[in-house]
């Protein structure tokens, strides 16, 4: 495939069937629609699968894992030479080519959160530059301890804009001294648009509580099985004392850290119960309307919550980082009582008593979302606006 240097090249995509990876590029795309649009992606099949194909150009990333030579090659090379980008410049070499487009985005949010692929990030930051490429850092989020560390700082200054999705991560980069290129806005999947479609039987509503949990977040408990009982105690509560439904509604579906199997484990005992219903993989749009349909939520995966928080829809989350922290935080002012560390959890019960806090103040918190939402998600739609500049000015030049 020729890569047309007039494009706007999103790369670090890890695949749609991360649904939040999905809803950042596609409300990316709507944000930018008068821009032609390049997604390098790790699965092109999941992209062409759900809701980016028409968005976007996509090219499928080179895997030097699959090729052998190539691997042994590169990997002879990067030893001798003590060169870490030769993988990257292997990795993204049709759009690493002396024909640079303007602008290249980074749009895994969350790729410095994790260490394996914040050092990804970092050398595939390093090799564009080098290239002499200009890079976006796209709604991410940091832990502030990371931004301690020397090589991180200096890997955030090379980014012609960095635009973090909450204020943790705003100030702590400040801190930090990297401030001439950093713009705060809500993720971009604030804007993301829902797509309706037919509700099962059994699901109220108005009167259905959606619930997601991750295989990640039971990874990150410090008791062994308190996730899996906190959300049994809580669906128990539900299903005994309310008359509401329950959503059991995955989120990521890739084979290494799939929803669904948690979600299956949990729906187990109660699936001869006809209010509760397991939904299946779909796209981020439709997971948001079924997400909005709901009258609470409680959940795990950063993106099922901006769906039901962009919906309107009083949400508790059951978190492990600064994402939940500071995006809870920017909302309400403070993330107490409002995100529950998964890490803190060592009675049964502690969900299903911090969910009752939450719809004790059902009223006040939707009322809350209700005013402050619709300016909110046209901020997020604003960062496209910042983007659509950045990209003019370089395309121009």
């Amino acid at each position: 495939m020729n890569v047309k240097n007039d494009r706007l090249v999103m790369y670090l995509h890890g695949g749609s069937g991360n649904h939040g990876c999905e809803a950042i590029v596609n409300s990316t795309c709507h944000m930018i629609e008068d821009i032609p649009k390049l997604l390098v992606t790790n699965s092109e099949k999941e992209d062409r699968y759900y809701s980016l194909e028409p968005l976007c150009d996509i090219l499928q990333e080179r895997k030097i894992a699959e090729h052998f030579f190539a691997h042994v090659w590169y990997y002879v090379w990067r030893l001798v030479f003590q060169d870490p980008e030769s993988f990257m410049r292997y990795r993204f070499r049709d759009v690493l080519k002396k024909n640079l487009a303007p602008l290249y985005v980074s749009v895994g949010g969350d790729m410095y959160c994790y260490e394996l692929s914040r050092k990804e990030a970092i050398v595939a930051n390093s090799a564009f530059n080098r290239a002499g490429a200009k890079t976006v850092l796209w709604g991410c989020s940091l832990e502030p301890d990371l931004l301690k560390e020397p090589e991180v700082v200096a890997d955030m200054k090379r980014y012609a804009l960095i635009t973090p999705r909450e204020s943790i991560t705003a100030q702590a980069l400040q801190e930090a001294g990297v401030t001439d290129n950093v713009k705060l806005y809500p993720d971009p999947a604030f804007s993301l648009q829902p797509e309706t479609i037919s509700l099962p039987a059994g699901f109220q509503e108005g009167n259905t509580v959606g619930i997601n949990i991750s295989p990640m977040i039971v990874r990150n408990e410090t008791t062994e099985g308190i996730t899996l009982s906190n959300y049994k105690k809580l669906m128990d509560y539900i299903l005994q004392t309310t008359d509401s439904s329950v959503a059991l509604i995955p989120h990521v579906m890739w084979n290494y850290n799939d929803d669904r199997l948690t979600l299956a484990e949990l729906y187990q005992d109660y699936r001869e119960n006809g209010r509760v219903i397991l939904f299946e993989d779909m796209s981020c749009q439709k997971l948001k309307y079924i997400i909005s349909r709901c009258r609470f939520f409680v959940g795990a995966r950063t993106h099922a919550t901006i769906a039901a928080y962009s919906s309107m829809v009083p949400t508790l989350v059951v978190g492990y980082s600064v994402k939940a922290r500071g995006i809870a935080r920017d909302l309400f002012g403070t993330e107490e009582h409002y995100v529950l560390p998964v890490q803190t959890l060592s009675e049964p019960e502690e969900l299903a008593k911090a969910y009752i806090w939450i719809t004790e103040r059902e009223e006040q918190i939707r009322g809350r979302l209700e005013r402050i939402m619709p300016d909110y998600c046209k901020k997020a739609a604003e960062a496209g606006a910042e983007l659509a500049g950045l990209w003019r000015e370089l395309h121009r030049a």
